[in-house]
């Protein structure tokens, strides 16, 4: 077993870690903005997650899917920050 093998080891062992804790907050998140805060974290962590995991399996495919995952989660987050800040989403 590489170096390269045992980092992605603990690389996807500690973003999943996050990626639990992160959904945890976003469902027991005790106000609005760590529930929002918690959901950009976790598209963050899902892009980590999907990026080592592409590494590790070593297909180009998962990088592709790392970008979609890292634009939807740039869309809901500022979507549902301007839904919680002016009442509505599109003026």
């Amino acid at each position: 077993m590489s170096i390269l093998q045992i980092a992605l080891s603990i690389g996807i062992g500690a973003v999943t870690l996050t990626v639990l804790l992160c959904g945890w907050r976003l469902l027991r998140g005790p106000t609005v903005v760590d529930r929002v805060l918690a959901l950009d974290t976790l598209y963050l962590g899902l892009v980590a997650l999907v990026v080592l995991l592409g590494l590790r399996w070593r297909t180009p495919l998962l990088f592709e899917a790392a970008l979609i995952v890292a634009l939807l989660g740039f869309a809901g987050t500022v979507a549902l920050a301007r839904y919680l800040s002016r009442g509505d989403v599109v003026e």
